[in-house]
C-alpha cells in the first residue's frame, strides 16, 4: 500500500490552561488556511478543539499538535503527556455517549468527521490522530477574479515594485531584493543581518494586537504595517508573509510588500466557501442564511482589527466604491476614532478623532443615515475625506440598544455615485455587524486595561526604586518610548517664578535624539498649565515643518545662501518624526506643577484615546516620583551640608615630626559623620591637640553631640585647660542637653614633638578603646588606663597619663566600630586589633591605617553597621647618617 508523501509540516505545543485551546483552534485554522486547505479548516478547527480540550482540561497535561499536509489531505495529531489515561471505546454492547456530554465526545466527533483516525501509545505519550481527505476538484484554477473592464481594474504605478524580502528563524532579515532597495532606500549590505524589526513601524498597542515576532512565526499572514526608509520616513506598505522551509527543514519567512495603496496585487480574495446542505435546504426553502455570515464571510475574524477591515473591505465591495472607513465611538460618545479605512491612506487616518456632531452625517450628526452627492458643493462636510478625491459619500450609524457606538462610510470618486438606496442596504449591513463588532471593541478594551493596569504595576514598581532625579527623568522617557508614543520630552519647573526647562530628550530612533532635541530647544516650552489631561501643542510640528520647508528652499537655491547647521536630509528626517500629533500632559505634585511630560507622533499620526487616559495616569505616578526625587535630593544636600561642617576642616595640620593618619567611615546611607568622630588641631607653638570619640547611637541625633563636643574640646584647649578639665566641662555640657544627652567615649591627648626626635603624649581615656603602642620591636601594649565615660555623672575625677614615642613608634587609636566588627559569633576584639598592629612593624602612619581597615573589613562579609574611625601616630626613625 502506497504511504502518503509528507508536503507539509506544522506543530506547536500548549500548555495545559484553559485559553490554550482557542490557541490551538486559531494555529490550526491559520495554518491549513495557509496551506489552501479552506474546504476543510471548519471540521479540523472542532476536532482539534475537542481533543486538545481533552488533554489540557482532563488529562491536565500540555498538548503537541502536528499537522502533515500529504498528497490525499492533511493528518493532525494530538498528543498528551498522560499515556495511562484510558479513553472510552465505543463497543456493540454499550450505550453510545451523548454529544453533550464531556467525556468521549472527541472521538465520536472523529468518526463522525474524519475519513480515517485512531490512537496511539508510547512510553510517555498518547496520540490521538485524524485523517481528513480533500475533496477532488477538477483540474484548473483554484480562484479567480472576474473580467474587469481596463477603468475597473486598480491604479497601480508604472513599474510596480514589489519587496521580496527573507527573514530567518531568528527574525533577522536574509535577502533584500532590487524592488525593496527601490522602496526603501537600503542597500542590501546595510540591512541583511539586522532585525526586522529596526526597521518595521509597527501598530502596537499594549495589551492588544499582534506583534511583527508573532506574525512572521504564523504560515500565513497578510495586513498593513509601515517600513522606515533611509530617509526616516516610514513607507505604508501592505504585506504578505509565507513561512516556508528549507530541505534541511530550517524555517523562514517571505515578506512580499507593495506600497499600501498597491495592496489589491497582494491581497488575497475572500474565499467564499460552498454552501453546504443545511444552506442549501434553506435556499431552497426560502429562508436566508445568517445575515452576518452573508456580509463578513465565515469564519469571522476573531480580533477587533481584522473585524473591522474586513467590515470596511465588504462594505466598499457591496456599493462598488473607491474607499470605505469605520469609526468607533468614544465611551462618552463625544468623539468618533477611525480604527479601519480601505482606499485612503491609512497611516494618516488611522486613530483620528471627529466630533460627532461635528462629524459625517445629515444636519451635522453621525446619529442618522446620510448621504452627499457632492462633498465640493458643502466643502468640510466629512472632514476625513478632505483632500482625498472623493465626491460622494454615504454613511450610517452603528447602534447597539438605541447607543451610537460608530459609523461606517463608503466613498466614491464620482459624484452623485449613491442614493437613499445605498444607504438603506449598508444601514442593513450596519446592524448586522453592530453588535459583534460592539462584542469585539469590549473585548480589546478589557484587555487593554488588562494590559494597562500591569503597565502601571510595572512603572510605578520601577519608579518607586529609584529616588534620584536624573534616574527617574529618563526612566518617565524610557517607559513611554516606545510603548505609548514615538518620542518624548519631560520639561521640569523648579519653582513658580521660573521658566519650564527642558531636561531629557528621547525617540524611538537614537539618530533622531539630536535633532529632536536641537528642534525642542528653539520652540517656546508649553506653559505650565495644572488643568488635568492631554491637551493639544502644535509648536514642534509647526517649528519641524518650517525648518523643512526652509531646508528645500535652500536646496533649491531660493532662500538663504548661508550653509544651515545640518544637513538637509537630518532637518527632513527630524520634521517627519515630530510631524505627527503632539501631546503635553502636566506633572502636578503636591498642588503644584513641577513639569511637563511631552508625547509626539510621526508625521500624520495621532494618539488613540486610551493611550492618553494611560499617559494621564502614568504622569500622575511619575510627577509624585519625581517630586520625591526631589525632595530626597534636596534633603540630602542640606543633611551633606550640616554633616560635613562637623569634619575638621581639610588638609588636618603638619605635625613636624610626627606622621599622621585618619581613616573615617560613616555607617547608614547618605551619612558622611555620625557617631564617631576625630579631630587634629593645633593649641598653641609647639603644642597639638588629638581626640578620638564615639557617640552613642549613629544618624543625625549622634551628630550633633559630636559637633557640640569637637568645638568645645578646641575651645577648652586653646583657653590653656588641661586634658581632665577640657573633659570635666565637656561632661557638664553634654549633661545640660538634659534628654537630648548622649553617652560619650573619647580619647583626648595632647601632642609635643622633641628636638630628639621622639613625642611627649599627655593623654585621658574616657571610656574609650584603649589606644595601642606599637614599639620598633614588633611588641603592642596599652598606652592608657580606661576611665569613667562622659555624659552619665556629675562629677568625674579624670587624670591625664604620659607617654613618649620613641622614633619608629606607632599609637593606633580606633572606635569600637573596628574592635566590635562581628562575622556571626566571632567578634575582632582587643586581641584581634593587636594581632593585626603587630604585623604593621616599620610601616608609615598611612600603611598601619590602611592595613587596619582592610583587615576589618575583611572579617565579614556584610557592611559595617557600626561608624568607624582610625587615627595612626607614628614617629619617624632618623635616617640612617
Amino acid at each position: 500500500m502506497r504511504r502518503p508523501v509528507i508536503t507539509a509540516r506544522a506543530a506547536a505545543t500548549f500548555e495545559p490552561v484553559g485559553r490554550s485551546v482557542a490557541t490551538a483552534r486559531a494555529f490550526v485554522r491559520d495554518t491549513l488556511q495557509g496551506w489552501g486547505c479552506a474546504d476543510i479548516v471548519d471540521d479540523a478547527v472542532v476536532l482539534t478543539s475537542e481533543l486538545v480540550t481533552n488533554a489540557v482540561v482532563h488529562a491536565g497535561t500540555a498538548a503537541d499538535v502536528l499537522c502533515l499536509r500529504n498528497d490525499e489531505g492533511v493528518r493532525i495529531s494530538v498528543a498528551d503527556r498522560y499515556p495511562e489515561r484510558e479513553i472510552p471505546l465505543q463497543n456493540a454492547g454499550q450505550v453510545v455517549v451523548h454529544p453533550d456530554r464531556e467525556g468521549g465526545r472527541g472521538l465520536l466527533l472523529c468518526g463522525a468527521l474524519a475519513t480515517r483516525w485512531g490512537v496511539e501509545y508510547t512510553a510517555a505519550q498518547k496520540h490521538v490522530w485524524f485523517q481528513l481527505d480533500l475533496p477532488e476538484r477538477p483540474a484548473g484554477t483554484r480562484s479567480a477574479g472576474p473580467a474587469l473592464p481596463v477603468d475597473a481594474l486598480p491604479v497601480a504605478e508604472t513599474r510596480v515594485r514589489v519587496a521580496v524580502i527573507q527573514i530567518d528563524r531568528g527574525g533577522c532579515i536574509s535577502f533584500w531584493n532590487e524592488d525593496a532597495q527601490d522602496l526603501f532606500a537600503y542597500d542590501p549590505e546595510q540591512v541583511i543581518g539586522k532585525p526586522l524589526t529596526d526597521f518595521a513601524a509597527w501598530p502596537h498597542t499594549p495589551g492588544t494586537g499582534t506583534g511583527i515576532v508573532e506574525a512572521l512565526q504564523l504560515s500565513r499572514w497578510e495586513g498593513s504595517y509601515g517600513i522606515r526608509g533611509s530617509d526616516g520616513r516610514v513607507v505604508p506598505v501592505y504585506a504578505s508573509h509565507l513561512r516556508v522551509r528549507d530541505t534541511d527543514g530550517e524555517a523562514s519567512t517571505v515578506c512580499l510588500l507593495v506600497r499600501d495603496h498597491e495592496r489589491a496585487i497582494l491581497q488575497s480574495p475572500q474565499r467564499t466557501p460552498a454552501p453546504d446542505s443545511a444552506t442549501q435546504a434553506a435556499q431552497s426553502e426560502g429562508r436566508s442564511s445568517d445575515p452576518f455570515e452573508v456580509f463578513i464571510g465565515s469564519p469571522a475574524p476573531d480580533d477587533l482589527d481584522g473585524l473591522l477591515q474586513r467590515t470596511v473591505e465588504r462594505a466598499r465591495d457591496m456599493l462598488d466604491g473607491d474607499a470605505a472607513y469605520l469609526l468607533l465611538a468614544t465611551d462618552d460618545e463625544t468623539e468618533l476614532e477611525v480604527r479601519a479605512s480601505t482606499g485612503l491612506p491609512s497611516a494618516r487616518q488611522r486613530f483620528a478623532r471627529v466630533p460627532v456632531e461635528a462629524g459625517s452625517g445629515r444636519y451635522g450628526s453621525a446619529r442618522m443615515p446620510a448621504v452627499h452627492e457632492d462633498l465640493t458643493a458643502v466643502p468640510g462636510a466629512v472632514p476625513l475625506l478632505s483632500g482625498t478625491g472623493m465626491r460622494s459619500v454615504v454613511t450610517v450609524p452603528l447602534k447597539v440598544e438605541g447607543r451610537l457606538t460608530g459609523s461606517l462610510g463608503v466613498a466614491a470618486e464620482g459624484a452623485g455615485r449613491y442614493t437613499n438606496e445605498e444607504a438603506l442596504r449598508l444601514q442593513f449591513a450596519a446592524d448586522r455587524i453592530a453588535l459583534a463588532v460592539e462584542r469585539a471593541r469590549l473585548t480589546e478594551l478589557e484587555k487593554l486595561r488588562r494590559g494597562s493596569l500591569s503597565f502601571l504595576v510595572e512603572a510605578s514598581d520601577l519608579l518607586a526604586g529609584t529616588l534620584d532625579r536624573d534616574q527617574t527623568l529618563a526612566l518617565m522617557a524610557q517607559m513611554t518610548v516606545p510603548t505609548l508614543a514615538t518620542w518624548c520630552a519631560v520639561y521640569t519647573v523648579a519653582d513658580q517664578t521660573s521658566e519650564p526647562e527642558l531636561s531629557y530628550v528621547l525617540h524611538e530612533d537614537e539618530d533622531r535624539i539630536d535633532g529632536l532635541k536641537t528642534l525642542l530647544m528653539k520652540v517656546d516650552p508649553p506653559e505650565p498649565v495644572p488643568t488635568p489631561g492631554a491637551r493639544i501643542w502644535t509648536a514642534p510640528s509647526d517649528a519641524a515643518h518650517d525648518a523643512a520647508l526652509r531646508t528645500s528652499m535652500r536646496s533649491l537655491g531660493l532662500g538663504n545662501s548661508a550653509r544651515p547647521s545640518t544637513g538637509p536630509g537630518a532637518t527632513l528626517a527630524t520634521a517627519s518624526a515630530v510631524g505627527g500629533e503632539t501631546v503635553v500632559l502636566p506633572l502636578v505634585a503636591r498642588n503644584r506643577v513641577i513639569g511637563m511630560l511631552t508625547l509626539g507622533k510621526p508625521t500624520e499620526e495621532h494618539f488613540r484615546q486610551e493611550i492618553l487616559e494611560l499617559a494621564e495616569d502614568l504622569s500622575r505616578r511619575a510627577a509624585l516620583a519625581l517630586d520625591n526625587a526631589r525632595l530626597y535630593s534636596e534633603r540630602t544636600a542640606i543633611s551633606q551640608s550640616l554633616q560635613r561642617s562637623l569634619l575638621p576642616p581639610e588638609p588636618l595640620p603638619d605635625i613636624p615630626g610626627v606622621e599622621v593618619e585618619v581613616i573615617y567611615r560613616a555607617a547608614g546611607e547618605g551619612n558622611e559623620v555620625g557617631g564617631d568622630f576625630y579631630d587634629l588641631f593645633p593649641i598653641r607653638d609647639g603644642a597639638y591637640g588629638f581626640a578620638i570619640g564615639d557617640v552613642c547611637g549613629t544618624g543625625p541625633e549622634a551628630a550633633a553631640v559630636t559637633g557640640l563636643a569637637r568645638h568645645a574640646l578646641r575651645l577648652l584647649a586653646r583657653e590653656g585647660f588641661g586634658g581632665p578639665a577640657v573633659l570635666e566641662r565637656l561632661n557638664a555640657a553634654i549633661l545640660d542637653e538634659g534628654a537630648r544627652s548622649r553617652f560619650l567615649t573619647l580619647l583626648y591627648g595632647e601632642l609635643w614633638p622633641q628636638e630628639d626626635g621622639s613625642a611627649v603624649l599627655k593623654v585621658v581615656c574616657a571610656g574609650h578603646p584603649l589606644p595601642l603602642r606599637l614599639r620598633q620591636d614588633g611588641t603592642v601594649e596599652p598606652a592608657a588606663e580606661p576611665q569613667p565615660l562622659l555624659g552619665v555623672m556629675d562629677d568625674l575625677e579624670l587624670y591625664e597619663q604620659n607617654v613618649t614615642l620613641d622614633p619608629g613608634d606607632v599609637l593606633l587609636c580606633v572606635t569600637d566600630g573596628v574592635t566590635e566588627r562581628r562575622e556571626g559569633t566571632r567578634m575582632l576584639g582587643d586581641d584581634g586589633l593587636t594581632d593585626v598592629l603587630t604585623t604593621c612593624t616599620g610601616l608609615t602612619a598611612g600603611a598601619v591605617a590602611a592595613r587596619v581597615l582592610r583587615a576589618v573589613e575583611r572579617f565579614a562579609a556584610e557592611p559595617a553597621s557600626d561608624d568607624m574611625a582610625i587615627l595612626a601616630m607614628r614617629v619617624p626613625q632618623a635616617p640612617a647618617g
